[in-house]
């Protein structure tokens, strides 16, 4: 359905990455959620009064809840799309992940209040009567969520909305709790025990686990999660191409919303290289960048001595003396500054946040080892970085 009314509503459907189409996607698909959902609320509110089953009463308000959370797709999707402006410089897209956000509270407060209705009922059994009609009512929902789950998925992979994969989410779990609320309705009427009221309870833990998993996933990039590995790859894969970059580190990558990223790093060049050529060869390398990842991009230079055995030796040492401390620690940014009486050793440290090791401890292991292996007249001089990548 939505990818059929795209084609009426959408012009320059196929060009995701267009704020534009991204954007009428986003509110074509919440406007389809709100419509299947309020038809879905009607006929199981009729049902569930029908039957006077609770499990499928309290269905029906979920699905009500699920078009509010619709309209909060559609409300994220018109803000994200807004222009930057002076007050917010970088764009507005982190409204999609709290809108995200705020339908998984929606999700957390449906199944907070469906489980205390389920355990009133299971306190007070109330009789439950279904027929055929009830029974194909619930089916009928069942296809309807599932059809909801594929295109919000295909959706939220398409434009890589944290907002739309938590409502595929919500919609996966609804099509669950239905086809629980089914298998009670059907064995309820062969058995006396009250079943309904005890499913019901069971929906509500998987509403509420749904819910927590949605705030998870759109909490995560507002707090500033780090990025995914194939981004990281392919930023190193387009910088390093180029012959005058030898490495690259501090990479860092600000996430502004989809289609808003930043990233800065450093890239190790040769110090006799020519200043001028290798300040155009950077240019091209972030233009190279913002064309292949969608991105702005700052790359700060630093020049290292490439032609200097002596320097490389010691950087090589530096680097298997940094790993007996910890595995996943790395040197860059490494000088040598040789006097008549003692040697200083100037670097940089990445100490992994999992290591368990604290700065100062970092410090004082490499500064005993570079005693221990050059001897108490070579110093060091270390600046500790955290990774970000």
């Amino acid at each position: 359905m939505v990818e059929l009314l795209s084609r009426f509503f959408i012009k320059n459907r196929r060009d995701i990455s267009d704020p534009v189409t991204r954007r009428k996607y986003g509110i074509l698909s919440g406007a389809v959620g709100i419509f299947l959902n309020i038809c879905l609320f009607i006929i199981k509110s009729v049902a569930g009064a029908v039957s006077g089953s609770i499990s499928i009463v309290a269905d029906a308000f979920n699905n009500l809840s699920d078009a509010g959370s619709s309209l909060i797709t559609i409300f994220g999707f018109k803000l994200a799309g807004k222009k930057p402006d002076p007050e917010h410089p970088f764009g507005h897209g982190r409204v999609e992940y709290i809108c995200g956000f705020a339908v998984s509270i929606l999700i957390l407060l449906m199944g907070v209040e469906l489980l205390k209705t389920s355990v009133g009922k299971i306190r007070n059994p109330e009789p439950v009567e279904s027929g055929a009609a009830v029974i194909v009512i619930l089916v009928v929902a069942i296809i309807g969520k599932l059809y909801m789950f594929y295109y919000n998925r295909r959706l939220g992979k398409k434009l890589a909305s944290a907002a739309m994969r938590a409502t595929a989410t919500d919609s996966l779990c609804d099509c669950i709790s239905t086809a629980v609320v089914l298998i009670a309705t059907i064995v309820g009427k062969f058995i006396s025990f009250n079943i309904d009221a005890w499913c019901g309870l069971l929906v509500s833990l998987l509403i509420l686990w749904a819910g927590y998993n949605a705030a998870k996933d759109t909490l995560s990039p507002l707090l500033g999660r780090p990025p995914e590995a194939e981004l990281v790859e392919e930023i190193e894969k387009t910088v390093l191409a180029s012959p005058s970059v030898l490495g690259i580190h501090d990479l860092v990558v600000h996430d502004y919303g989809p289609g808003r990223l930043m990233i800065s790093l450093h890239a190790e060049v040769p110090g006799d290289g020519d200043l001028w050529a290798l300040h155009d060869e950077m240019d091209m390398l972030e233009r190279n960048l913002c064309k292949d990842i969608g991105c702005q991009a700052v790359i700060h230079m630093d020049p290292i001595a490439s032609d200097d055995a002596l320097v490389g030796t010691y950087r090589r040492e530096l680097s298997r003396l940094a790993r007996e401390i910890h595995e996943g620690i790395s040197i860059h940014d490494f000088r040598m500054v040789a006097g008549p009486s003692h040697t200083n050793l100037i670097f940089d440290a990445v100490v992994p946040l999992d290591s368990g090791l604290e700065d100062g401890a970092v410090r004082r292991l490499l500064c005993e080892k570079v005693a221990d292996h050059w001897g108490e007249n070579h110093f060091c001089v270390i600046t500790i970085d955290r990774p970000y990548v």
